[in-house]
């Protein structure tokens, strides 16, 4: 059985093994054991905390097959983007210039520097194990999805705006079109350099260096101009997984790499807008079902899995009792149930 829960320390080497694994790399989830053990660190005292409102928590959590104790998967969430230092990124925007005297009026694409997510929530480190688990949908949205049933759960933790931000394309070598044509002009260093010097992309050393004025996309070299708001092929499945929870990309791109920015109002968002809280039974699942994500209540030991049920159209589910084992819920426990595919659910 696959489920999500919360990461330990006790994850560490395999969650480091995930980390240098081959795939675009993730300033969130550093191949380096130091920051990965503080990451851990502190989505365990995150968990830990009584929050009325969120701040500098974090929170990892691993996909794992119960039956082996195999991580496939990562995927985690930073309660407030930005909490010390300003979080950036370019934002899309059209700007007009006209002449009424030459009778020109000319709309042109600009990257402007803005720090509007800063104090969002934001979802980061996603990691899908492709190579043992399959290039199907469901899994990998198991593991993005969670995240937001916990969210979905525990409101008072989260700010009702999110976003992620995807790594970009690069070649088989590390390099970057998008930061050789722009970033590198005003940095001197290699992409890959500065994706791990970054930390997390809110250090003030990018207000200082990065050019203020709107950056004009037609003076952009075309091989940079052709990537911007694409993902990174090892990025597409994450890139799925957040069109089907209803996060829309096209306002921001990443100052780095410009890889798509994903945004969303919570509201929207399919596993909180559509997610119900339901009494749990113990028994036998009958009659035609589909695949649910089901999360029991819990902070610390929360945990969140697929499972086959029917429409749920009362107050009450019925789980087998391996997914109640696995939930670690009795009769009468109040668990949160919705559809998979959960557009247009009631």
């Amino acid at each position: 059985m696959l489920l999500v829960r919360p990461s330990k320390l006790s994850d560490l080497p395999q969650i480091e093994r995930m980390a240098r694994s081959d795939g675009p790399v993730l300033h969130s989830l550093p191949p380096d054991r130091e920051r990965l053990q503080q990451r851990v660190n502190d989505s365990v005292h995150s968990l830990r905390a009584d929050v009325d409102c969120p701040g500098e928590e974090s929170y990892l959590f691993v996909l794992e097959d119960t039956a082996s104790g195999q991580l496939h998967g990562t995927a985690g969430i930073m309660a407030v983007a930005g909490f010390s230092e300003p979080f950036y990124a370019f934002r899309n925007e059209v700007l007009v210039h006209a002449s009424r005297e030459l009778k020109v009026n000319h709309r042109v694409h600009a990257l402007v520097t803005s720090h509007e997510l800063t104090g969002r929530s934001r979802l980061t480190g996603f990691y899908y194990d492709e190579a043992a688990l399959g290039r199907g949908m469901a899994l990998p949205q198991l593991l993005s999805r969670a995240r937001m049933m916990f969210i979905a759960q525990h409101r008072e933790r989260f700010n009702n705006e999110i976003f992620s931000v995807l790594p970009g394309v690069t070649d088989e070598n590390g390099r970057s079109p998008f930061w050789d044509a722009v970033g590198f002009k005003f940095f001197r260093r290699d992409f890959a350099e500065m994706e791990m010097a970054s930390g997390g992309r809110s250090r003030t050393f990018i207000a200082e260096m990065m050019q203020v004025d709107p950056l004009y996309v037609p003076l952009i070299a075309e091989e940079a101009q052709r990537v911007m708001g694409e993902p990174h092929a090892g990025a597409r499945t994450n890139y799925r997984c957040h069109l089907a929870e209803g996060l829309e990309p096209d306002h921001f791109v990443d100052l780095f790499d410009a890889g798509p920015v994903l945004t969303a109002q919570l509201d929207v968002c399919r596993s909180v807008r559509y997610s119900r809280l339901h009494t749990a039974r113990r028994g036998e699942v009958s009659g035609d079902t589909v695949p649910h994500l089901v999360s029991n209540t819990l902070t610390a030991d929360f945990r969140c899995l697929l499972v086959d049920l029917p429409p749920l159209m009362g107050d009450e589910v019925v789980l087998p009792p391996e997914v109640a084992d696995a939930l670690e819920i009795v009769d009468g426990d109040a668990v949160r149930c919705v559809p998979l595919n959960s557009e247009g659910a009631r």
